[in-house]
């Protein structure tokens, strides 16, 4: 699946929009001055599929409008938080996948809402209420969360505290709506988070924790490890990022590669396998 985005890259990728997380504040701020100004208006512009079968086709672009929340500062805190998570995955990924992460959780979520519509009955008014960039945000910090899981950020910027961490909070999140809400919102969450598993199977992220490749893992760990001489003490550890130094004795946790495009062999943690300078 991965060399299936690449051809798409390679084909669509010139029109890729640049700094598309600017695009999606500026989006957020515009709902957010029409919540202070004409709530009003904000109620035609909501995903609801019985009013665009009826003619009002704009919901279809408007409902990315909505605020999924009020607001005040705690408001401005996490859109100055997503805004950064969403620069770093644009760097990381290239605006071409950053492109086709976003606006594939918005056709999903469009696609949920209409399936949901008919699975209905039709004639329901009122899907709009569930159907909003909530959990698209939450697929953004969740994808987040696999490129940089050892990251540490400053949660309210005082609170220390590692990303992955705070990805398993949102996954708790995510379970207790699952739970807690009918079929509305359950189709909501999944067809948010369609863009955030696609991701995961196309970057082989579920592969690691299966137990073929966790048992491939220690067996590599075990043959790798080197065998000291007669008298010598065993080393402590055998897998060291270049770049911050880190040993798996030090983050058992950390999982390492090497680099392809470096010369020789140089060894990276997954927080600058992407990010570093190639060695040549």
């Amino acid at each position: 699946m991965n060399s299936f985005f690449n051809k798409l890259e390679r084909r669509f990728g010139r029109y890729a929009i640049h700094n598309l997380p600017t695009i999606m504040i500026a989006l957020y701020a515009a709902g957010y001055l029409l919540l202070l100004i004409m709530p009003d208006v904000l109620n035609i512009c909501t995903l609801e599929p019985y009013y665009i079968l009826r003619g009002q086709v704009w919901r279809i672009i408007t409902w990315v409008l909505v605020p999924p929340s009020g607001f005040g500062i705690f408001t401005l805190i996490m859109l100055y938080f997503y805004f950064s998570i969403g620069r770093n995955l644009e760097m990381t990924w290239g605006a071409f996948r950053y492109n086709l992460y976003i606006f594939s959780g918005l056709i999903f979520t469009l696609a949920g809402a209409f399936l949901l519509y008919f699975l209905m009955g039709g004639n329901v008014i009122g899907l709009g209420y569930f159907f909003s960039t909530y959990y698209i945000n939450m697929s953004i910090f969740l994808a987040f969360t696999l490129t940089y899981p050892e990251m540490q950020v400053l949660l309210y910027f005082f609170i220390p505290l590692k990303v992955k961490y705070l990805g398993y909070i949102y996954g708790a999140i995510l379970i207790y709506d699952c739970i807690r809400g009918g079929w509305p919102t359950r189709v909501a969450i999944i067809a948010s988070l369609m863009n955030f598993i696609i991701f995961m199977l196309s970057s082989g992220r579920l592969r690691r924790f299966s137990p073929k490749e966790i048992r491939r893992r220690t067996d590599f760990a075990r043959k790798s490890r080197p065998v000291p001489p007669a008298g010598t003490k065993r080393p402590d550890s055998i897998h060291r990022c270049t770049v911050c130094g880190r040993t798996e004795k030090d983050h058992p946790g950390l999982e390492f590669r090497y680099c392809s495009k470096c010369s020789g062999y140089h060894e990276y943690c997954y927080d600058h396998l992407f990010t570093h300078e190639h060695i040549h």
